[in-house]
């Protein structure tokens, strides 16, 4: 490979990982002012959310084998087109239904960009270039949750919602014709067969789950059905294990669960960002519904949860050498979940200066508690179960964040929430109380840290936190 693709690549990947965070990061504020253009409740928005996170945890296990089939170049030019398609979809949706269905065309897109981009870096970099090229790509990682939610705010307030899907157009043009030039044809020297039987049993098996808590959030399902639709995600679930037990080259091997360390760490990180993925659904409503701050406003007030993540690299590493995974998992999950409990202190009359307090030390807690967990689930993974090990992580990310989502909605519904008028005491009661739960909820993965030894992640010590993405 030439010297000049090789400079190129990693920008292009780098591009792509930006759009793909921005576009995370930036929807969250404009809930409200889009809900209010379609004619809907800011509190039933969750499914504009849900729709791409559960999209993209659907499709990241086949991001590998498709590249292996077609292509870097090509799967990676689709992924950006779709992307950027699905932008142009979502802003010119009519309604609540049809944004939905754009974003899970945008989630198509986005759960290639990233997969495949790190696979191409990974294949075209010698092993000594490989880490600062990996680090290259991942710093706009960190900036995309700083300028998205104060750029979202400023969009919908001076012009309109529409472009925070539009600014997305731009970018993935020239993302696209830069990686239809410079990006190399790369595919893996053997090409292992799909578990097709597996793909569709795991991924109805985490749709359903995930659209019977949406249902009832939503009350678009009565409890039958969604009972029903439990059940049968459950089943497929139940189903996927037996056939991965007898399968040769399952989707996602059983064996991978027979390491005690990735098996805590993968239920402790579906358990723990169940709060973590709620939190940024959750309090931009809460500024504008319950608290009445302008988009922009409110925007700015979630710099300081990025700012303090920042900040949690810095000494992450250093605390987890000196405690241990244990002691650093089971006390920071559970001032996590004190953290996520404390918005219920927020009243009408508290101060900014408290609420930003509290996000800068949420921010500075999950930072830590996502370093931690990903840290210790990937490091007891051996070169053979490296690539299935580390995908079912990020599905486990995107399918907990979606339920954390769902769940706060349907929290919200339980609270009497959208039956309040906005900035009334009642719609403010009701975040109150879906904070409380929230924090409950993810208190519970202490007790899966709890089962780890007192050495566990010995021999991964000497390596740096991995980051928080997927």
């Amino acid at each position: 490979m030439d010297l000049s693709t090789r400079r190129t690549l990693p920008w292009i990947v780098a591009i792509a990982f930006f759009m793909q965070t921005l576009d995370a990061t930036i929807l969250n504020t404009a809930l409200p002012r889009m809900a209010a253009d379609l004619q809907e409740s800011p509190l039933r928005m969750q499914s504009v959310v849900v729709a791409y996170l559960l999209t993209v945890a659907l499709l990241i296990p086949a991001s590998g084998w498709l590249a292996d089939r077609f292509g870097t170049r090509r799967v990676f030019v689709a992924a950006i087109g779709l992307f950027t398609l699905g932008s142009l979809a979502c802003a010119m949706s009519p309604s609540l239904p049809l944004l939905v269905a754009a974003r899970v065309l945008q989630g198509v897109g986005g759960a290639l960009l990233l997969p495949v981009g790190r696979l191409a870096i990974l294949r075209a970099f010698p092993r000594d270039d490989l880490l600062r090229a990996l680090t290259f790509v991942t710093l706009p990682g960190l900036v995309g949750p700083l300028v998205g939610p104060t750029l979202g705010g400023w969009l919908v307030q001076v012009a309109s919602w529409h472009w925070i899907f539009l600014i997305n157009l731009p970018v993935g043009l020239l993302g696209a014709v830069a990686a239809a030039r410079c990006m190399p044809e790369l595919r893996g020297a053997s090409r292992q067969r799909f578990d097709a039987r597996g793909f569709v049993l795991f991924g109805a098996g985490m749709v359903m789950l995930s659209l019977s808590l949406q249902g009832l959030g939503e009350r678009a399902l009565d409890a039958a059905g969604a009972l029903l639709l439990l059940c049968a995600g459950l089943a497929c679930l139940a189903g996927y294990w037996l056939h991965a037990a007898r399968t040769p080259a399952p989707l996602f091997g059983l064996q991978l669960f027979r390491m005690p360390t990735y098996s805590v760490g993968l239920l402790g990180n579906l358990f723990a960002r169940l709060g973590s993925g709620a939190m940024p659904f959750l309090t931009p409503l809460l500024l504008q519904v319950g608290l009445g701050y302008s988009p922009a406003a409110a925007g700015m007030s979630m710099i300081p949860g990025a700012l303090g993540a920042m900040l949690s690299k810095t000494f992450a590493e250093r605390l987890i050498k000196r405690l241990g995974y244990r002691r650093v998992l089971v006390g920071n999950t559970l001032a996590l979940a004190g953290l996520i409990a404390s918005f219920a202190l927020v009243q009408r009359d508290s101060q900014p200066l408290q609420v930003l307090l509290q996000v800068s030390l949420f921010g500075i807690v999950n930072s830590l508690q996502f370093s931690a967990m990903n840290t210790l689930t990937l490091g007891s993974l051996d070169e053979r179960s490296a690539s299935s090990g580390n995908s079912l992580l990020s599905v486990v990310m995107q399918l907990s964040m979606s339920l954390g989502v769902a769940a706060a909605a349907a929290l919200l519904m339980a609270f009497g929430g959208p039956a309040q008028a906005p900035g009334s005491e009642g719609v403010l009661r009701s975040f109150q109380a879906t904070y409380v739960c929230v924090g409950l909820m993810s208190a519970a993965a202490a007790f899966i840290f709890a089962q780890l030894r007192d050495d566990a992640g010995e021999r991964r010590r000497a390596a740096r936190p991995v980051g928080d993405g997927a």
